[in-house]
C-alpha cells in the first residue's frame, strides 16, 4: 500500500486524509522515510533550500500563544527591544550571504507591524537589497494591505506567517487571534505577488490526525515553504512541562508532510538541535529539503559550517 501511494503521488495524485492516516501508521519508519525521500528527490532534486532570520523586534507581545517566550504575560526572561539596529542587521545579513545562505528574514514580535515602525523596517530592507545578494522575506504578523504593499515595494518577495497548528487545535493554544486571521494574511501576500511560507510546531499536544489537518490546510492555501518546528518548552510558558515527542514520531510527521506536499520546501526550523545525528540525517534523506540556519528567535540553532558539512556528507546541494 505504501509503494502504491508513493507511485500515485509521483504521478501527480493528491493524497486524501485517509491515505495520510495509512502512511502515518506504516509499521516500518525506514520504509516510510525512503518513500518520502524518493518523492522529495523526484520533485525537488537533491537541493536543500537555506535561509536565516534575525529577531528584529523582541518581547512585549500582547498575544497569548502558549508556546511563546515573547508573550508579555509570561515571565521567561527573554530579551526585549523595539528594533535591531540597521547596522547589526546588515552585518548579519552580509555574513549569511557570504556563507551561501539564500534568503534572509526580519522577524518581529507582536500582533503586527505598522506605521512608522513599518517604514523603519522597509528602509532596512532597501539597504539589504542594495548591499547583499540575498532574497528577502518578512515575518511581521497580521498585516493589512497597506503594510504588505510597503514591504513588497521595499523588495520583500516572500511573506511568512505560521499557522502553528491545525485549525481544530489552534484555539486551545491561542485566543487573541485565529487561524482565519493568519490565512487572510497569507492570501493577501499571495495577491501582492509574494510567495508564502507557513508551517507550524509539532509536539504541543496535537494528534497525528491534527498534523495531517495542518498539512492539508497548507496545501489548500498553496504555500511555497513549510517550516516544521519541534517544540522547545520554554520555562515560564504554559508549555514548559510538555514532554518531548519521540524522534520516530518526528520522522513520521515529516514523511507524511512530504506525501501531502510533494513539491514544496519542508524546512527544519526550531528544535532541531535536540535531535540525534542519526535522526537528523534520516529526516534530511526522508523528506526534509530546507533549513533555517543559524540561531532561531529565542532558542539556539545549528552552526552554519556544521550544517554545510552535514549537507555535503548527504549529497545535498544548497539551492
Amino acid at each position: 500500500m505504501l509503494n502504491e501511494l508513493k507511485n500515485r503521488v509521483l504521478s501527480g495524485y493528491e493524497i486524501s486524509v485517509d491515505d495520510a492516516k495509512i502512511i502515518a501508521c506504516w509499521p516500518d519508519v525506514d520504509e516510510l522515510c525512503d518513500a518520502a525521500g524518493e518523492i522529495c528527490r523526484r520533485f525537488c532534486g537533491n537541493r536543500i533550500d537555506t535561509c536565516s532570520i534575525i529577531n528584529a523586534r523582541s518581547g512585549r507581545c500582547g498575544e497569548d500563544c502558549k508556546w511563546c517566550a515573547q508573550a508579555a504575560r509570561f515571565h521567561t526572561g527573554v530579551e526585549e527591544y523595539e528594533s535591531a539596529s540597521s547596522d547589526d542587521t546588515l552585518a548579519l545579513a552580509r555574513y549569511n550571504d557570504s556563507r551561501g545562505i539564500r534568503r534572509f528574514s526580519l522577524v518581529t514580535s507582536g500582533r503586527k507591524v505598522s506605521g512608522r515602525d513599518m517604514a523603519h523596517f522597509c528602509e532596512i530592507y532597501r539597504r539589504l537589497g542594495r548591499e547583499t545578494g540575498l532574497q528577502l522575506c518578512a515575518s511581521m504578523g497580521l498585516l493589512d494591505e497597506e503594510s504588505m504593499k510597503m514591504l513588497r515595494d521595499a523588495g520583500v518577495t516572500r511573506y511568512h506567517c505560521n499557522l502553528e497548528s491545525a485549525p481544530s487545535f489552534f484555539p486551545s493554544l491561542c485566543t487573541t487571534h485565529t487561524i482565519a486571521d493568519k490565512i487572510a494574511t497569507l492570501r493577501l501576500a499571495k495577491r501582492m505577488g509574494m510567495t508564502v511560507c507557513s508551517g507550524g510546531i509539532i509536539g504541543m499536544g496535537e494528534t497525528m490526525e491534527q498534523r495531517i489537518e495542518l498539512a492539508m490546510t497548507l496545501r489548500e492555501i498553496g504555500v511555497d515553504s513549510v517550516p516544521i518546528n519541534i517544540l522547545v518548552p520554554i520555562p515560564g510558558t504554559p508549555m514548559q512541562d510538555m514532554p518531548p515527542i519521540s524522534e520516530d514520531e518526528i520522522m513520521r510527521t515529516v514523511a507524511v508532510f512530504r506525501f501531502i506536499l510533494p513539491d514544496k520546501f519542508l524546512r527544519f526550523a526550531g528544535g532541531r538541535a535536540r535531535l540525534s545525528d542519526a535522526a537528523e540525517r534520516r529526516i534530511l534523506t526522508g523528506g526534509m529539503n530546507g533549513v533555517i540556519m543559524g540561531d532561531m528567535l529565542t532558542t539556539i540553532g545549528n552552526r552554519i559550517d556544521e550544517d554545510r558539512e552535514l549537507f555535503h556528507s548527504l549529497g545535498l546541494e544548497p539551492a
